[in-house]
């Protein structure tokens, strides 16, 4: 019994690195749908139909438990998916919701992400009012949830940018300053609505240090933590050096290149697949 993580592309990189650090002896099958990227462009009904194919492909690994590594298939897909499907999967949306709502301190809360994931990610932070006690039980957050204010920004050259490496510098500064400077002051938590922008973690907190910075990866992953203690699944399996398995639906050696930059180290080899 192993963990499946399955993003549109690269993104949801962060979402693993994130996983290893909490959970470093699990093994870990990562798949990341390159050849039907961006998921944000396709319909809800299509995305669905993706997700399940990829979470078959994932249960054929004996995986307990799955992680959704990407916001527009966790907004769309996830609620079909836990349907369907009998092992525990979960998002990367709620876990960066609640920690935001549990740390703001001004009520006023920032969401960034690509156009489509950005929306989808506001529609869950806005709708705040519509927690139930069952799956938020926290009086902290009941007593907040009318009050909260939910700006959003989306911020689309971030993406390029990360994927080409600009991570620092007179160029970040400024594309992060033209996105969130209306921010400043305004909000005191930050939800990084994309599986990119965890590497932008410390311009954005060098140029705005008030502003904490909610990293939904992060978040994700000690969620991931909890449930596979509760269920009694972790199975401290992982090879030395065989440690995760990627997979991808096409360009392999993009995805090494990119994926290597995103971990901080090599990827050895990367599995191309047909579903």
């Amino acid at each position: 019994m192993s963990i499946g993580v399955f993003d549109s592309g690269v993104g949801g990189l962060t979402v693993l690195k994130e996983i290893r650090k909490v959970l470093p002896n699990e093994k870990i099958y990562y798949l990341g749908d390159t050849a039907r990227v961006p998921y944000g462009e396709k319909t809800k009904d299509l995305i669905i139909r993706y997700s399940k194919q990829i979470v078959e492909f994932l249960l054929e690994k004996k995986v307990s438990a799955i992680v959704v590594a990407c916001n527009t298939a966790t907004s769309l897909a996830l609620d079909e998916l836990n349907d369907t499907f009998k092992t525990p999967i979960i998002g990367v949306i709620d876990a960066g919701v609640k920690t935001a709502l549990y740390t703001t301190k001004n009520k006023k809360i920032g969401v960034i992400g690509k156009i489509s994931d950005s929306q989808d990610i506001i529609i869950k932070a806005a709708a705040v009012a519509d927690y139930t006690p069952a799956k938020y039980s926290d009086e902290k957050i009941k007593k907040k949830d009318n009050e909260i204010e939910v700006f959003s920004k989306a911020c689309p050259l971030f993406v390029p940018a990360v994927e080409e490496g600009i991570l620092e510098g007179k160029l970040m500064n400024q594309i992060v300053k033209t996105y969130l400077d209306e921010f400043d002051g305004k909000i005191d938590s930050l939800i990084l609505g994309c599986t990119h922008y965890p590497l932008l973690k410390d311009v954005i907190s060098q140029i705005y240090p008030e502003i904490n910075i909610v990293d939904p990866a992060k978040e994700t992953a000690l969620d991931l933590e909890k449930i596979l203690e509760e269920n009694n699944l972790l199975e401290n399996d992982a090879e030395k050096g065989n440690e995760v398995e990627y997979y991808v639906t096409d360009g392999e050696d993009k995805f090494k290149e990119v994926g290597t930059m995103f971990l901080g180290k090599n990827i050895k080899k990367v599995n191309l697949i047909k579903l």
